[in-house]
This record gives structure tokens, sequence and C-alpha cells, in this order.
């Protein structure tokens, strides 16, 4: 499982919350502590946005805590909207592509979690793009392929139907009962988006925080303090909008959560 964080408010140094904090998610690279393994070490990911509305990137496929360009980068670099990603594999090869944030356009996207049937239904999935949204496939994931499909189902302009649609997809295609598990946050430049949904219940984690300076979701809490850190629930779709107000939405997986219940009767 992934470790991730995004944050919108007043511009910050990355530093703040990527390197500085106890429980930054440069220590969660090498001791998660709400995941099935303690270490993500296969690359890592900065995207942030400034002036022009498609977003800055920086990745590598370096474990986080041995690139010696991070620190700097993240001391250096200020924004009021940015996103970070520490990967630990659970498909496609370490490489450049694979790491995450995802960019088409203005979108940006992370995801920690795994589809349960993705090798067997990658190319079922992949035939469902149309040929714009396939020519922007880089790498071989399945975090990818998500964000692929949720920008053909109307992730700019209407979320929530983006999702339930991606992953009633998904449902139909499912043979076996091997679970989805899924955290996606992703961003506009403007708002930014996060949610949680697993077929079994158990959904890897996403925390909401904020104060005074703004809003952060992250995998995990970023200190050993949790007062006003909250769990964001499963199936929940949470809005950040660009005055820091946040909305919660619920959302619905119809064939998703039929096909389930068919596969584990």
């Amino acid at each position: 499982m992934c470790r991730l964080l995004a944050y919108s408010g007043r511009p910050r140094r990355f530093s703040e919350l990527v390197i500085d904090p106890p429980h930054s998610l440069l220590e969660q690279s090498q001791n998660a502590t709400e995941a099935k393994i303690a270490t993500n070490g296969d690359g890592f990911g900065l995207a942030w946005y400034g002036d022009d509305p498609e977003p800055g990137r920086f990745r590598d496929v370096n474990p986080a805590w041995s690139d010696s360009n991070l620190p700097d980068l993240c001391r250096m670099v200020r924004a009021n909207l940015f996103m970070a990603h520490v990967r630990a594999s659970t498909s496609g090869a370490t490489s450049h592509a694979n790491c995450h944030p995802f960019c088409v356009g203005t979108m940006t996207f992370m995801h920690n979690g795994q589809l349960g049937d993705y090798p067997a239904n990658r190319r079922r999935l992949e035939q469902d793009l149309p040929d714009d949204l396939y020519a922007q496939r880089a790498g071989t994931t399945d975090s990818e392929l998500l964000f692929l499909h949720m920008l053909h189902n109307g992730l700019a302009t209407d979320p929530a139907s983006a999702i339930a649609k991606t992953l009633d997809r998904v449902a139909t295609l499912k043979r076996t009962p091997a679970p989805d598990r899924l955290t996606c946050v992703f961003s506009d430049g403007h708002t930014v988006w996060g949610f949680r949904h697993a077929s079994d219940a158990r959904p890897p984690s996403l925390y909401l925080y904020q104060d005074a300076q703004g809003v952060i979701l992250a995998s995990e809490p970023l200190w050993h303090d949790m007062a006003g850190w909250s769990p964001v629930p499963q199936g929940t779709l949470i809005t950040i909008a660009k005055d820091r107000s946040v909305a919660r939405t619920a959302l619905g997986f119809r064939e998703f959560d039929a096909k389930h219940r068919a596969c584990v009767a």
C-alpha cells in the first residue's frame, strides 16, 4: 500500500508537511503504521499548482528517504495546493511512468490500494478507453487506468458520478471475490477531492485535518497528537473548495455492490 497527502490553503513549503512533521510523508515512506507493510520505497512524486493551470510535477524511482534532492526541493518550493505520494508497488514495475501523481491536462490523481482482478481485467479496461485517453497511458498500473477511466466518465465535471460509473464497470468484469480497495485523491488546481472505498469494507486509510492555514488529506496523521484529525468515512467523497470549505457526499455503487455480493455468495 502507498501513502499520500494533499494540501489546499495558504501557501506553504512542501517541507512543512512532507519532511518536517514527526510522522511526515517521508517518515511514512519507511515507517507507515496503517498499511500492510511499513515500507513504501518504490518511488515517490510531487505535484503542485502555480500560475499555470497545468501542474508542475517531480517524480523519481528512488525511495523517498534516499533521494538527496527531495529535502532541498521541499524546502524551497511553496504552493497553495500540492500533492505528494510514496509508492509501494502492487502492480507495475518500479518506473517513472508508474510513479504517482498522474497528470492529464489540469487534473492530477493519486491512488492507494488495488483492484483485485486487475491482471485478468486489464485488457478489457484498456479497451474501454477512447483513443485520446488511451494515448495518455504511459505506465502499467491499475492506478493510472482508474484515473483515465474516471476522466472518461466525467471526473472533471461530476466526480461522484465518474467514480460510481468507473467502479460499476470494474464490478461488471469481476470474476472472483478478490477485494477492490482504494483511496483516491485528485485535483483540478482549484478543488481537491478524496474518497475511500472497498468491496470488503476494508478501505485504505484516509484522514482529514483543517486549521487556520488550510486543509490536509493524508493516509496517516502527520503528527502523533490526533486532535483535529478525523477519518474519512468509507463511501464518502470529500470536496475541499478553494475557500477551504469542506463538503461530504455519499457515493453509490449499484452494480459494484450487487456484483460483489454475487461473488462472495
